[in-house]
C-alpha cells in the first residue's frame, strides 16, 4: 500500500470509530457477526431471519433490506435464505487501516409495520500483507571521520496489516562495522537506527552495502527487504543537531494560510561553509505536507501554506533535514507531529435512512412513519446531533440509538382538513456556537371512509301538478362527501315505503348517478294529494355510509273534473228530471233546486248555475249560486203546459268544466201547493221547526266545547314535551299525518235562503280540506239531509250522531260521494 492510502484509511478509520462508539453507547441489544477478511463474494455472514426472529415469508413481503450506503457497498439481503451474504470484496486494512478492531456497524429496516434491526460485522484481520519499505534502496554518506557509536536512523518499514499479523522485528545483514539499534518515539513506534560499531576507512572500503530486513509474526511470516548503500566521505566531520530529535506542536482547523507554525533550529560545529545550515524537508515528504506547509530554508521556520482539515487528515509527521554547506555534506535530522484541533466548522446533516410512506388519517398514536438518522463530521460536542421538529405537528421524533430516530404519530390525523404534512426537522449540534440544518419531510394522509354524504337541505318540499307526462323529472337531490376516490363517490336511491298500500317504487324512481328523482306515471290529486319519499345518498367506501333525506311530494290540482250533479237523483243518473208545478203559483215560486258538486278543490270546484236554455224564458230564473229554479212571475193562462229548462253548471276552473241538466216541468191546473203549505208553516210559530234550530245551536256549541278540550289537551301535552326537550313538537310518524285527514274540525250553519245546511270543515296543513254539508230542503215536511264529501274517519262519524240524535222529529236522508 501507499502512505497516501494509508493516510486515507486512518481517517476512514478514526471517522468509523467515532461513530461506532456512539452506537455502542446507545445501544441495547444487536446481532454481531465475525468474518475474516477477503471472503468471496456471496459467502454467508449470518442467518438474519433466525437472529431476528423472522420467518423466511417475512423477509421478501417486509422488504428487508441495509439501510446504510457502507453497508449495502459490503454486503446485502439474500431474502431467499434470510441469510445476510458478502456483496463485494473487503479489505480490513483499506476499512480500518491500523486499528486494533474493526466492526461495521449496519442497520437492517423491514417494513409494514416499519422497524430498524442494527448488526455490526466483525472484520477480523489476515496476514495477507507484507511488511514494506517506503523505498527499496537507502543512500547515506558518512564522513570517515565520525566517531564509533554514531547513529543514523533509517526509513522504518510498515505492514498494514494489525495484531499478530503486523510488523514485529527487523534484522541487517552480517557486517563488520554497523549494528541495527532502535529508537522509542514518544508515540511508542520503534524507529531503526544504524550504529557505527567500527571506525571507518574510506581508503579501505569507500562503500558499504547492506540489506535491511523487516518480519511481522503472521504464520506463516511475511518479509520486507531493503537495501542500504553506504558512501564513505572525507572532510566535514560535524553533523548539524537540532535542539530536540522530536517536536509536537498544535493547529486549529481554521487557522489561515501564512500562520506560523514553529522555528526549528540546528547548530554545526564546523567553521565556515561548514558551518552554515540550511532546512528541507526530507526527501521522502508527502505531497500532503508539501500543500499544507512550507518551511524557510535560512531560519528554519515553518509556515501554513493550504487550509487544515480536521475531518481528513487529523496529525501531519513531518521530517525535516538540516544539511551544511560543507564538502561533503553533513545531514542532521528531526520530525515535527503538527496535531490539528478540530472546530465546529461542519453542519450536521440530516439523512432519511427510510422514506415515508403515506399514512391513513386513522392511523394509532405511535405509528411508525420514516427512519431518520443524524450525522456530524465533528468530533467530540462538535459532532453531537439532536434533532427537533420546528413545529407543532400531529407528529413526534423519538431517539431510537446512535443519532437514529424515528418519526411517529402524535395525534389524530383529518385528511379532509390537511391531507399533507411539511415536517420540517432540523439538526443541532453541540459545539460552539452550535452549528444546524434542516430538512423538510412531506408525508401524505391516505383517506379513510370517515364522513357520510351531506344533503344540501335537510328536506325537500316538491310541488307537481297532477295529470303529469310519466317519466318526467320531478326534482333533483344532491349530497356532497368530503372524502376523496370511492370514499367521496355518492349513489342516490330511494327507500322502500308504501303509499295507499302501495310500494313507492310504483310511482317514482331515481337517478343513482345524479339524484335526479322521475314520475313512474301521472298522478291524480284526486286519488293522492302528498306523499314522502325517502332518498338514501350513499357512499362507495368499505364500510360504506350513508344519509336519508325526506322529500315531500305534494300534489297540486288541476281542473280536470266537470260538476256532477247529485240532486235531484234522477238528473244524477242522467236521466231527465219531471218537475210538477201548479198554475196558480206566484212570482218566486220555488220549483226545484239542482245541486252539483265538483271533485276539485279551491277555484276548480266553485260552481255556478246558469239558464241556458228554457221554452219560456221569462217565467224561470236559477240563482247562479244556490241552484235553486224559481218562478220570475205567476203563471198565465197562454203558458204552455209543459216547460223545459235547459241547466248549465260550470266551475271556475282554468279551462272551464261544464255539464247541462235538462229539466220538465209540468203545469197543472188544483195541484196541491205544499210549498204554500210549507211557508204558511214556517210564517206561522212552529215548535217542530224551533225545536229543529234549537238542537242545531246545542250541536254546535258541543262540537266547539270539544274543539276546544281538545286543544287544551294538546297545549297541555304541548307544553310537557317542550320542558323535557326543549321544543314544542307534535310530529307524529308519518302514515299518522296522511291517516288522520279531519284533525281541525269547523261547522259552518248556514241558514240563508230557504235551504238551510250545515257545513263541516276537517284538515290540516299536509292534506286537502274535506266538506261536509247538511241541506235541509223546504220542498217537504221531511229534511234531507245531505252529506257532500264525507269523511270515513270515525270522529266525524260521531259528530253526525251527535246531530243526528238532536234531531229527533226530522228524518234525515243521506247521499253521500266519496271524491278520490
Amino acid at each position: 500500500m501507499t502512505k497516501r492510502k494509508g493516510n486515507r484509511g486512518w481517517r476512514w478509520l478514526a471517522l468509523w470509530w467515532l461513530n461506532f462508539s456512539l452506537f455502542l453507547s446507545t445501544m441495547d441489544a444487536q446481532s454481531h457477526y465475525s468474518i475474516p477478511e477477503e471472503l468471496k463474494q456471496g459467502s454467508m455472514v449470518g442467518n438474519l431471519a433466525k437472529d431476528l426472529g423472522l420467518e423466511l415469508s417475512d423477509m421478501f413481503d417486509r422488504k428487508m433490506r441495509l439501510a446504510s450506503d457502507d453497508g449495502e457497498q459490503y454486503f446485502s439481503v439474500d431474502v431467499g435464505k434470510g441469510e445476510l451474504v458478502v456483496n463485494d470484496r473487503i479489505d480490513r486494512e483499506a476499512l480500518c487501516g491500523q486499528s486494533a478492531s474493526c466492526v461495521l456497524p449496519l442497520q437492517v429496516v423491514v417494513e409494514n409495520p416499519l422497524q430498524s434491526h442494527q448488526i455490526e460485522v466483525e472484520i477480523r484481520d489476515i496476514n495477507d500483507n507484507s511488511p514494506r519499505f517506503p523505498t527499496q534502496e537507502i543512500n547515506l554518506q558518512i564522513p570517515e571521520s565520525v566517531v564509533v557509536g554514531k547513529r543514523f536512523p533509517l526509513e522504518s518499514a510498515e505492514d498494514s496489516d494489525v495484531g499478530s499479523n503486523s510488523l514485529k522485528s527487523y534484522s541487517l545483514s552480517k557486517n563488520d562495522y554497523f549494528s541495527l539499534k532502535f529508537k522509542q518515539t514518544k508515540n511508542g513506534q520503534a524507529v531503526p537506527e544504524l550504529m557505527l560499531e567500527k571506525p571507518l576507512d574510506r581508503e579501505k572500503n569507500a562503500l558499504h552495502q547492506l540489506l535491511l530486513s523487516a518480519l511481522d509474526g503472521g504464520n506463516p511470516a511475511r518479509s520486507g527487504t531493503c537495501k542500504i548503500a553506504i558512501t564513505v566521505l572525507d572532510n566535514n566531520d560535524n553533523f548539524p543537531v537540532f535542539s530536540e530529535n522530536e517536536y509536537k506542536i498544535s493547529l486549529k482547523e481554521n487557522s489561515t494560510k501564512g500562520t506560523f507554525v514553529i522555528k526549528l533550529t540546528a547548530t554545526d560545529a564546523d567553521d565556515g561553509l561548514n558551518g552554515e545550515v540550511k532546512y528541507l524537508f526530507g526527501p521522502r515528504t508527502p505531497e500532503s505536507v508539501l500543500s499544507t506547509f512550507e518551511i524557510n530554508d535560512v531560519s528554519g521556520e515553518i509556515l501554513l501554506r493550504g487550509p487544515l482539515d480536521y475531518e481528513t487528515s487529523k496529525s501531519y509527521l513531518i521530517d525535516i533535514t538540516a544539511k551544511d554547506k560543507g564538502t561533503p555534506e553533513m545531514e542532521g535530522h528531526c520530525r515535527v507531529q503538527v496535531d490539528i484541533e478540530d472546530i465546529n466548522d461542519n453542519c450536521p446533516e440530516i439523512v432519511l435512512t427510510s422514506k415515508p410512506s403515506p399514512v391513513r388519517e386513522d392511523a394509532p398514536r405511535g405509528t411508525v412513519v420514516a427512519l431518520i438518522s443524524a450525522r456530524d463530521s465533528d468530533t467530540s460536542d462538535n459532532g453531537k446531533v439532536v434533532l427537533h421538529l420546528l413545529k407543532s405537528f400531529p407528529f413526534t421524533l423519538k431517539a431510537s440509538f446512535s443519532n437514529n430516530y424515528e418519526l411517529l404519530t402524535n395525534g389524530p390525523l383529518d385528511r379532509e382538513k390537511i391531507s399533507q404534512y411539511d415536517i420540517e426537522i432540523k439538526a443541532f449540534d453541540s459545539g460552539s456556537p452550535p452549528l444546524s440544518s434542516s430538512t423538510i419531510i412531506a408525508v401524505s394522509i391516505t383517506d379513510v371512509n370517515d364522513n357520510s354524504p351531506i344533503f344540501t337541505q335537510s328536506s325537500y318540499d316538491v310541488y307537481l301538478t297532477e295529470s303529469g307526462v310519466p317519466g318526467s323529472i320531478l326534482y333533483s337531490v344532491s349530497a356532497s362527501d368530503i372524502d376523496s376516490g370511492e370514499n367521496g363517490k355518492i349513489s342516490y336511491s330511494i327507500l322502500d315505503s308504501k303509499v295507499q298500500d302501495v310500494s313507492v317504487s310504483s310511482y317514482v324512481y331515481i337517478n343513482s348517478d345524479n339524484g335526479s328523482i322521475y314520475s313512474m306515471h301521472s298522478f291524480d290529486y284526486e286519488k293522492l294529494k302528498v306523499f314522502q319519499i325517502q332518498v338514501q345518498a350513499k357512499d362507495q367506501g368499505s364500510p360504506s355510509l350513508s344519509t336519508n333525506v325526506t322529500v315531500h311530494v305534494f300534489i297540486l290540482d288541476q281542473n280536470d273534473n266537470a260538476p256532477t250533479v247529485i240532486y235531484p237523483s234522477s238528473a244524477a243518473l242522467g236521466s231527465l228530471s219531471h218537475q210538477r208545478m201548479p198554475r196558480s203559483a206566484k212570482g218566486g215560486h220555488l220549483v226545484t233546486k239542482v245541486t252539483a258538486v265538483d271533485a276539485d278543490s279551491g277555484h276548480n270546484a266553485w260552481i255556478s248555475y246558469r239558464l241556458a236554455e228554457a221554452t219560456d224564458a221569462s217565467l224561470f230564473a236559477v240563482n247562479q249560486y244556490t241552484g235553486e229554479v224559481r218562478t220570475k212571475r205567476a203563471v198565465y193562462e197562454q203558458d204552455e203546459s209543459s216547460q223545459r229548462l235547459l241547466i248549465e253548471i260550470r266551475d271556475h276552473g282554468e279551462p272551464t268544466q261544464s255539464i247541462t241538466v235538462t229539466v220538465s216541468i209540468l203545469l197543472e191546473d188544483g195541484l196541491h201547493e205544499p210549498i204554500l203549505d210549507l211557508r204558511h208553516k214556517v210564517s206561522e210559530p212552529s215548535k217542530k221547526t224551533g225545536k229543529i234550530t234549537l238542537y242545531l245551536i246545542l250541536s254546535l256549541a258541543s262540537v266547539s266545547v270539544l274543539f276546544l278540550v281538545t286543544f287544551l289537551i294538546l297545549a297541555v301535552k304541548c307544553i310537557r314535551s317542550s320542558r323535557s326537550s326543549g321544543s314544542c313538537c307534535m310530529r307524529r310518524s308519518d302514515c299518522d299525518d296522511y291517516k288522520n285527514p279531519n284533525r281541525n274540525l269547523q261547522i259552518q250553519l248556514n241558514t240563508d235562503g230557504p235551504i238551510k245546511y250545515v257545513e263541516v270543515l276537517g284538515g290540516d296543513m299536509m292534506s286537502q280540506s274535506q266538506s261536509f254539508m247538511s241541506c235541509m230542503s223546504p220542498m217537504s215536511e221531511y229534511s234531507d239531509f245531505t252529506l257532500i264529501k264525507p269523511s270515513s274517519t270515525t270522529d266525524f262519524k260521531e259528530i253526525i250522531s251527535v246531530l243526528d240524535a238532536s234531531l229527533p222529529d226530522s228524518t234525515w236522508t243521506f247521499e253521500s260521494q266519496q271524491v278520490s
